[in-house]
This record gives structure tokens, C-alpha cells and sequence, in this order.
């Protein structure tokens, strides 16, 4: 017999805020290519996806001949203080998934507030890992727009 889901299962919560020392317009370009064509996965794999760039465009990791997996919809989009997408994101099984990244203008560069959230059935490994891939990502973008 197989465990009942409990309601805290099936919620997952990532906030992160970071500053980076580039002007609002570079990051906003920035993280657009981390989350298509520079995409990477674990252990930095390539895992580019297409992300088109309007309202309702989607994203998603093309395969070429017809193959491929859709991650998500643009939800909005305001080059370049938000960009905001929903869908499975990388989950294959019934979740669904609220991503929304703001860029703010500071002293000496753009502070992003990053918001992920979900909501379904989400099996241990995406809720280990996800954290930790996220903020991976972020730092990545830091580094690379600071280095």
C-alpha cells in the first residue's frame, strides 16, 4: 500500500535575491541566455532550450525532428525589469510550475529578485536538487557578468 501525499509534498518555494555589478539591460540578456541557449544542466552539461520572447511564446528544449519537451510559457515579459514563465518547467508528471525574476536598478548595478514556485506531485529528486540548481545558475550569471 503506498504512502498518502501530504499537502506539504506537494508545494516547493525558491527565493533568492542577488546584486550584480552590470547595468539592468546586460543582466536582463544575461539570464534570457541562461535560461535558453546557455542553458546547462548538471555538473554544467549543455541543455540549451528556445525561449521565445513574447507573451505567450514558449519555452522549451528542441531536439530537432519534431522531438523535444515543453518546459513552460512566457507569462510576461518587460525588457528588461521581469520576465515571468509557467508550466512543468523540467517535471514530466503533473505539476505546475510559476517562475518570476525581476531586475532592479541599484547602486552599481541590478538587483535581481528571483521567485520559483510549484505546485503538484514532486518527486524527492527535483525538490533536492532544485534549490541548489537554481542558485547555481544565479551565481553563474554573477560571475560570468562580473568576471
Amino acid at each position: 500500500m503506498s504512502t498518502p501525499i501530504t499537502a506539504e509534498q506537494t508545494v516547493l518555494e525558491f527565493d533568492q535575491e542577488i546584486e550584480i555589478k552590470a547595468a539592468p539591460g546586460e543582466v536582463f540578456e544575461g539570464m534570457l541566455h541562461r535560461l535558453s541557449e546557455g542553458h546547462t544542466g548538471p555538473q554544467e552539461q549543455p541543455l540549451p532550450l528556445k525561449l521565445e520572447r513574447w507573451a505567450g511564446g514558449r519555452w522549451l528544449r528542441d531536439l530537432g525532428d519534431g522531438h523535444g519537451h515543453l518546459w513552460g510559457f512566457v507569462q510576461s515579459i518587460k525588457p528588461p525589469t521581469l520576465i515571468e514563465l509557467f508550466g512543468p518547467m523540467f517535471m514530466s508528471y503533473p505539476v505546475s510550475g510559476h517562475l518570476i525574476v525581476r531586475f532592479s536598478p541599484v547602486a552599481g548595478g541590478t538587483k535581481i529578485s528571483f521567485k520559483y514556485s510549484a505546485f503538484g506531485l514532486i518527486l524527492e529528486g527535483h525538490r533536492s536538487g532544485l534549490k541548489q540548481g537554481w542558485s547555481e545558475m544565479l551565481t553563474g550569471l554573477k560571475a560570468k557578468l562580473e568576471g
